[in-house]
C-alpha cells in the first residue's frame, strides 16, 4: 500500500509538472484552454474557473491539456479561431507543445538544485574491502575510514572513485584512520573491465574496496549547486539518450533495461522509505525520463507533433491529413508495443523471479 501510495504520488506531481508547461505556455500566446485534466477518462472531482475545468480523471496514467480549437477547428467563431491552438504559428504551435517535455526537464533541474544546496545524503569514505582485491593484500580492513589519497583530503566515496581513476594504475598512497589512529598504505591497482550501465565494456584500475552504505549530508554553495545540477540533468539525459539508442540497434536486450508501473511503484515506495531526499532524486530522475522520452520524433507523443509542426514551418504548409492519420496509427502501434513490453518486464521480474 505504501508504494501504490508512493507511486500515485510521484506520477501525479510528474503529470502536473507536465502538462503545466503546456497550459502556462499556451497561455502566454493567448491560447484558450477548456480543460486542464491529471488522468484520464471519466471526471471523478472538477473545478471550473474561468473558461477552464480543472478535473482529476479517473485514469491516473497521464494526462492532457484541451485547447480550444484542438479537434473542432471547422466550427469556430472568429474570435475562438483567433485564441485557438490551430490559430496560433507552427512556431508557436511547437513552442506549447515542446513545453510539457521540458517543464519536467527544469522541474527536475531544480529538484537536483535544491537538494543539492539544501543537502543531499552521499556516501562517506567508511570502506568495506573486496577479497583478494590490493587493498585487502596490503592490510587495509573493513570500516577503515579513508581519510587522504595521494596527499589529497577525502570525505566521500565518490573522492575516492575518482583518485583511484586519476591515479591511471599507478601505485596509490591511502591514508585510512581505524580506532583513532591514522595509517597509511601503499596500493597498487589491479586494472579491470566491467560493463557500465548500458553494456559497454569499460577498463579502470581498482584498488578493491567499496562504500560501507555510512552517510554523509553534504551542502555545497548556489553556484556550485547549479552547475552541478545542470551536470546531473545532462548526465541523466545522455545515460537515457544512450540506452534508447543501444536498445533500438540491439546492443543491450530491453528486458531488464525497460521498466513499468510495478518497477516505478517498487522503486517509489523504496526511496520514499529512504526520506524525502531520496525520493525527490528519484522523482527527479523520472521527471527527466519522461521529458526525454516525450520529444522522441514517434506520432502521438510530443516530439511528434513537434515534427509535424516543424514540417509546416519549413515547407509553409501541413502534413496532409492522410499521412497524419497514418503517423498517428503508426505512433500508437510503437506506443502500445513499449507499454506491452514494459509490463510484461514488470510481470516476469515480480511475479516469475526473472531479469
Amino acid at each position: 500500500m505504501f508504494s501504490l501510495l508512493s507511486f500515485i504520488v510521484a506520477l501525479g506531481i510528474l503529470i502536473f509538472v507536465h502538462e503545466l508547461g503546456h497550459f502556462i505556455v499556451a497561455k502566454l500566446f493567448g491560447v484558450g484552454v477548456e480543460k486542464f485534466s491529471l488522468g484520464f477518462g471519466p471526471k471523478i472531482v472538477g473545478i471550473k474557473k474561468g473558461e477552464t475545468e480543472y478535473l482529476i480523471s479517473a485514469f491516473p496514467l497521464g494526462g492532457y491539456v484541451k485547447m480550444i480549437g484542438e479537434t473542432d477547428e471547422n466550427e469556430l467563431s472568429e474570435e475562438d479561431l483567433r485564441r485557438s491552438f490551430t490559430g496560433k504559428s507552427p512556431v508557436k504551435r511547437m513552442a506549447i507543445v515542446a513545453a510539457g517535455p521540458l517543464f519536467n526537464i527544469l522541474f527536475a533541474w531544480l529538484v537536483y538544485v535544491m537538494i543539492l544546496a539544501t543537502g543531499t545524503p552521499f556516501d562517506s569514505s567508511r570502506i568495506l574491502v573486496v577479497k583478494g582485491m590490493p587493498a585487502e593484500r596490503v592490510g587495509i580492513r573493513d570500516n577503515d575510514v579513508i581519510t587522504a589519497i595521494n596527499g589529497k583530503p577525502v570525505r566521500l566515496w565518490d573522492d575516492v572513485v575518482l583518485a583511484v581513476i586519476d591515479s591511471k594504475g599507478k601505485q596509490v598512497d591511502i591514508k585510512v584512520r581505524r580506532d583513532g589512529a591514522d595509517l597509511e598504505f601503499h596500493v597498487l591497482p589491479e586494472v579491470t573491465t566491467d560493463k557500465n550501465l548500458i553494456g559497454e565494456a569499460v577498463t579502470s584500475p581498482k584498488v578493491g574496496v567499496k562504500p560501507s552504505g555510512e552517510k554523509v549530508v553534504e551542502r555545497f554553495g548556489l553556484g556550485r549547486a547549479l552547475a552541478m545540477g545542470t551536470l546531473q540533468v545532462l548526465t541523466v539525459t545522455k545515460l537515457i539518450a544512450l540506452v534508447l539508442v543501444k536498445i533500438v540497434i540491439g546492443a543491450i536486450p530491453a528486458k531488464g533495461n525497460v521498466g513499468g508501473p510495478i518497477s516505478i511503484a517498487v522503486e517509489a515506495g523504496k526511496q520514499a522509505a529512504a526520506g524525502l531526499s531520496s525520493f525527490l532524486l528519484l522523482l527527479a530522475g523520472l521527471s527527466v525520463n519522461l521529458g526525454v522520452l516525450n520529444l522522441l520524433p514517434i506520432p502521438i507523443l510530443d516530439g511528434g507533433h513537434i515534427a509535424f509542426n516543424f514540417w509546416e514551418a519549413v515547407f509553409r504548409k501541413p502534413v496532409s491529413a492522410r499521412v497524419r492519420e497514418v503517423a498517428q496509427q503508426i505512433g500508437l502501434v510503437i506506443l502500445v508495443g513499449l507499454m506491452a513490453l514494459a509490463f510484461y518486464t514488470d510481470i516476469a521480474k515480480y511475479l516469475f523471479g526473472q531479469g
